[in-house]
């Protein structure tokens, strides 16, 4: 069975990607945002042991997958497992007009109305995916990138994305 990682900005297209190769290919889908925040607010990452463990908690039971997330370092910790690493490197317009017009994210939060009042924060942080120096920056995917010994597909637009599939 395929084994993919998407990575890339917030706003890039991943969870779409991913949705429409679990729907093609049949694969588990996995977004990392649902297990790398604890709960509460202000938001905090959940330690990395215990995104790990939840991690290897649904490897034992896919065959097939796709993992989705701007975490890099969660995806470091599947690069072995997967064939495929998917980096979806779309322009920070793209990514913002994506962001404005994503449906309502249920597993993200309470209501349409909070997601829309977390549409600001989210564009600022597209707009500081070149300048961060954390995992979910800019360097840390590229890294990724470059490190992956599988079959790397680098795509620029949504375009591409919406008609990729594992060769």
């Amino acid at each position: 069975m395929t084994k993919v990682l998407v990575v890339g900005n917030s706003g890039s297209g991943k969870t779409t990607l991913a949705r429409r190769l679990q729907q093609t290919l049949g694969l588990a889908h996995l977004d990392l945002d649902t297990l790398a925040w604890m709960p509460g607010m202000p938001p905090q990452r959940r330690p990395l042991e215990d995104s790990a463990a939840q991690i290897a908690e649904f490897l034992q039971t896919q065959q097939g997958w796709v993992v989705e997330g701007c975490y890099a370092d969660l995806l470091a910790l599947l690069e072995e497992e997967a064939e495929h690493l998917v980096f979806l490197q779309v322009s920070e317009q793209e990514c913002v007009a994506n962001a404005r017009n994503r449906p309502f994210e249920p597993h993200k939060y309470s209501s349409r109305a909070a997601q829309d009042r977390n549409l600001e924060m989210l564009i600022q942080w597209i707009g500081d995916y070149s300048n961060r120096t954390d995992s979910c920056s800019l360097s840390a995917h590229e890294a990724l990138y470059q490190a992956f010994t599988g079959r790397r597909h680098r795509l620029t637009s949504t375009l591409q994305a919406d008609c990729w599939l594992p060769p």
